[in-house]
């Protein structure tokens, strides 16, 4: 039962406590008080609360734990023996400073989350607002099983559907970008003047050409180890490959195409990864490369989209492409078709003799070329055009 007491304050004026208290088998089992300005209001929230805790199991799910999202947040990440992705911890850590992450489990709603949603479309794109909430989504898919704190599942589900219906959020877009060769003559001349001027810089040249015919993706490349190599066999153990649900513990051997292998064997073997280098700093030079050179929206990712769709065009079918890319099913490798053209836009690239130099120094000027057959390997030396010197950012 609950009553309601007048208390005075320091300044003079007049609280009403509104005090709840509960018993069972004359014990007492739950107190709780809050104080108001006016004694209706003392009266309608005691009111209201009784009825609340009348309820069946509202007693016991008060003494269950309630911690802000923030704090379970730090436990799906403390506890997970899954690895989680870097750009998902990145999320999640962000998520930590709105005002969603402050508030108890048991206080968030559907309309928070749509709240979330709609302070993030003011600076990111709908697929970043997808991204967010689709990370947010698996925190609340095991806050409640796995440790029993009220995040409702039902309201994350309910407020994807919201954001989506608004256009709040939505999937991350397909993107179909694949580099010119008159774009790639640019970043490689650029990359190539560096290097002579500075010997000790990473080799961005091979990475780029490693990029492209491989097909794999940046994280990929710099964790593969020379004794992940079957030189013989022409193909390379990936480790931890990216896959939707798995990650950790998938390793995939993928095929080499002729030209990636070249590249592989041009390395030299000073330390145990083939590319012994940090893959941010890979990432970051690629995107200030193209800022520079004024090639617009040209991510280094591309070059794997650009990789897999010329062997499609070169005639490789749906086996064998996906033999070197480690794609699992056609319908995750059909978005990466976007064929131009038939026959190997790189059959006389002039960059081959620099992407296959075991030099430590090459020029930006390359005198001759491979001639590549993807079936049949390195069949031919021609003569190539000189490219010129590129200026500094």
């Amino acid at each position: 039962m609950g009553t309601v007491v007048p208390r005075k304050r320091s300044d003079g004026s007049t609280g009403y406590q509104a005090q709840l208290l509960i018993k069972r088998a004359g014990k007492i089992v739950h107190r709780e008080n809050r104080t108001f300005d006016r004694q209706q209001a003392a009266s309608a929230w005691l009111e209201k609360r009784e009825k609340e805790l009348a309820k069946p199991g509202a007693l016991e799910r008060l003494e269950a734990p309630d911690p802000t999202l923030a704090t379970v947040i730090d436990r799906y990440t403390d506890e997970s023996i899954k690895k989680i992705g870097r750009t998902k911890a990145q999320v999640l850590r962000a998520i930590k400073n709105y005002d969603i992450a402050n508030k108890k489990c048991s206080e968030i709603t559907s309309t928070d989350v749509v709240a979330f949603a709609n302070e993030l479309i003011i600076n990111v794109a709908p697929s970043t607002v997808g991204n967010y909430l689709s990370h947010l989504a698996a925190v609340f898919a095991v806050a409640k099983p796995a440790w029993a704190y009220p995040l409702d599942q039902t309201a994350m589900k309910d407020a994807f559907v919201v954001a989506k219906r608004l256009g709040i959020a939505s999937k991350s877009r397909e993107r179909d970008r694949r580099p010119t060769l008159e774009e790639l003559d640019k970043i490689m001349e650029y990359f190539g003047e560096r290097l002579n001027r500075r010997p000790s810089s990473i080799p961005m040249q091979k990475a780029i050409g490693f990029a492209i015919f491989s097909t794999r993706r940046l994280e990929e490349i710099t964790r593969i180890s020379w004794k992940d190599l079957d030189a013989e066999g022409s193909r390379v153990l990936v480790r931890d490959m990216k896959n939707p649900g798995e990650k950790n513990g998938n390793d995939v051997w993928c095929d080499l195409p002729p030209e990636a292998l070249q590249i592989i064997l041009s390395m030299p073997k000073r330390r145990e990864e083939i590319f012994p280098y940090c893959g941010d700093t890979i990432g970051t030079n690629f995107t200030r490369v193209c800022q520079f050179l004024e090639i617009v929206d040209l991510h280094l990712h591309d070059l794997r989209h650009d990789g897999i769709s010329r062997l499609f065009e070169i005639g490789r079918n749906i086996p064998q492409v996906a033999a070197v890319s480690g794609h699992r099913s056609w319908s995750s490798l059909k978005r990466y078709t976007h064929l131009r053209q038939t026959g190997d836009k790189y059959a006389k690239w002039k960059w081959f003799s620099v992407l296959t130099s075991s030099t430590s120094s090459v020029g930006t000027s390359p005198k001759s070329a491979f001639v590549a057959d993807f079936t049949t390997g390195w069949l031919d030396l021609t003569a190539g055009s000189d490219g010129g010197a590129a200026g500094e950012p």
